[in-house]
């Protein structure tokens, strides 16, 4: 197969970034490990921040995102992202994304943690999903896209592998290989430039609100690569996971704090003002943080949000998703209060790029979650996500057609994929117990707060679990399962390592061993050294 550009994923950051390059006339594939919807964008609930309202302005935007990066932001990038969301956000609504609005026609603007104005503009509370289904229906009507379900992104394929495999002269993109799920065998892929858009890395977590997609797949590509990544120590914990016995955490959206509720501990005590002057519409790392203290302070396995003093009326109609998953599980918001607790959210680092998702590698690109643009810093502010991918995508779509502008087609052959002796596994509950493993691993040492010795136990065993992981890989013939956890095992080491080189408290990451913030802050950079 041979395209101008492969895009892995096909959330919001995938989706837009194809429909830009698709208009100016380039050929491109989308490549997704499941249905095309199977996204987090999917599970955005909250919204898209922009200014909006006469009441608001670019530096109030500007200065919230930097509070919440506490120190480690990009300003340049923080500033041009801010600045560039109307513009997107009048492409979103041309590409038929309906936001909620009040009766006079003006956006319904909602509020969440860390911003100091009402900024968020969504679809009552599934405003991922109305922007997936409209996109995926533009996607659908361009001629120029070719979209491929149950398609694995593999690896990258660089022109220095194959000036190894087959004498290329030169260093950047070359393609990538492809498992076709449903055939079981891998499609060697030609491409100039590759966009990698595929999400998060919840699922390294034992708890997370991500779908079961979200495996860090992109970073690991990257990385196994040659590309920088940085600042992957900066987990987000959304603070308001619904608590459940079976271990599913449903998001309970932070605009639902937006909208007036309260964090309550076991004593039925309102305990945010005891940490933070913004009380509950304080920063996510803040919260999270703090609910993890009443949680150990007084031996409960979850806190309360109280949002009854608003009616069933209104939040059925502003949360509509929310009510139903309660009212299933026996619990009217509007009477009683939900359980909640933290659970793996958001990786603020990622493959480090420019604002135009270009790589330290020629041709690779990347955008949305699995990026790290310098925008959220050490904790990115609620509702940042979706207006980084937008803005992002339309960047790199310029970006990627001057690119394949001055950069000459290059003729040598990619070399084919080669399953060589390997054979079908017959151990297949390996890769079962090293997966449980490893989120539990992650969950006790790696989490909300951290030790130097947690750190040093919890890679001490992800590097065992990755030297078995590799070792089965060479051996046995890829599946769905394997290449997942392969790229959950070496993410995991990468996380862990970051947070290790990390000896301060910052942001997201906080340590017992060095509460305080050093004076100059940094970003933590990583690249593999050997190919």
């Amino acid at each position: 197969m041979n395209f101008d550009v492969v895009v892995v994923g096909s959330g919001i950051a995938g989706l837009s970034f194809a429909l830009k390059t698709a208009k100016l006339g380039r050929k491109v594939a989308i490549i997704t490990k499941k249905e095309r919807s199977d996204t987090n964008t999917n599970h955005a609930q909250g919204g898209i921040a922009s200014v909006t309202s006469s009441a608001d302005n670019f530096e109030s935007h500007v200065r919230d995102t930097l509070i919440a990066g506490d120190g480690l932001c990009d300003e340049n990038a923080v500033r041009e992202i801010v600045r560039s969301a109307p513009a997107q956000i009048r492409d979103l609504i041309s590409e038929g994304v309906e936001f909620t609005r009040e009766a006079d026609g003006s956006p319904a603007l909602g509020r969440e943690g860390g911003h100091s104005e009402r900024r968020i503009l969504h679809v009552k509370d599934y405003t991922g999903r109305a922007i997936e289904e409209a996109l995926l229906k533009a996607v659908a009507a361009e001629k120029n896209i070719v979209v491929f379900e149950h398609h694995f992104a593999v690896d990258l394929i660089t022109r220095s592998k194959a000036r190894t495999l087959l004498g290329s002269e030169s260093d950047g993109i070359a393609g990538l290989y492809v498992f076709d799920v449903k055939k079981s065998r891998v499609e060697t892929v030609r491409a100039r430039a590759v966009m990698l858009a595929t999400g998060g890395t919840g699922c390294v977590y034992l708890y997370t609100t991500n779908p079961s997609i979200a495996t860090g797949d992109g970073i690991a590509m990257a990385y196994r690569a040659g590309a920088e990544v940085a600042n992957l120590e900066f987990i987000q914990f959304h603070p308001t996971a619904m608590y459940s016995n079976t271990g599913e955490r449903f998001l309970i959206s932070e605009a639902v704090r937006g909208e007036g509720a309260i964090l309550r501990n076991a004593n039925g005590e309102a305990f945010m003002p005891n940490y933070d002057k913004r009380a509950d519409l304080a920063p996510r790392d803040i919260v999270a943080r703090a609910i993890d203290s009443e949680m150990k302070r007084l031996g409960t396995p979850h806190v309360w949000l109280d949002i009854t003093h608003k009616s069933a009326e209104t939040l059925k109609g502003r949360f509509p998703q929310i009510w139903e998953h309660c009212i299933e599980r026996g619990i009217d918001i509007s009477k009683d209060y939900m359980p909640v607790v933290p659970a793996a959210h958001y990786m603020c680092g990622g493959v480090k790029t420019a604002i135009d998702g270009s790589t330290s590698l020629p041709g690779l690109y990347a955008c949305g979650e699995v990026g790290c643009t310098g925008l959220h810093g050490a904790n990115r502010l609620a509702s940042n996500s979706l207006l980084e991918a937008v803005v992002v995508a339309n960047n790199a779509s310029k970006s990627v057609d001057e690119y394949l502008e001055k950069t000459p087609a290059d003729h040598t052959e990619v070399p084919e994929w080669k399953d060589g002796n390997v054979r079908n596994s017959d151990e297949r509950v390996v890769l079962q117990h090293n997966k449980g493993e490893l989120n539990r691993t992650m969950w006790d040492y790696v989490g909300i707060v951290r030790t130097t010795k947690r750190l040093e136990r919890a890679l001490h065993r992800v590097e065992n679990l990755h030297r078995e992981i590799e070792e089965y890989y060479w051996n046995f013939r890829i599946e769905p399962d394997l290449i997942e956890l392969r790229n959950e095992v070496l993410v995991a080491m990468l996380i862990i390592r970051s947070a290790l080189g990390r000896k301060e408290s910052r942001g997201l990451h906080y340590t017992l061993d060095y509460p305080n913030k050093l004076g100059e802050p940094k970003d933590t950079v990583l690249r593999r050294e050997k190919f």
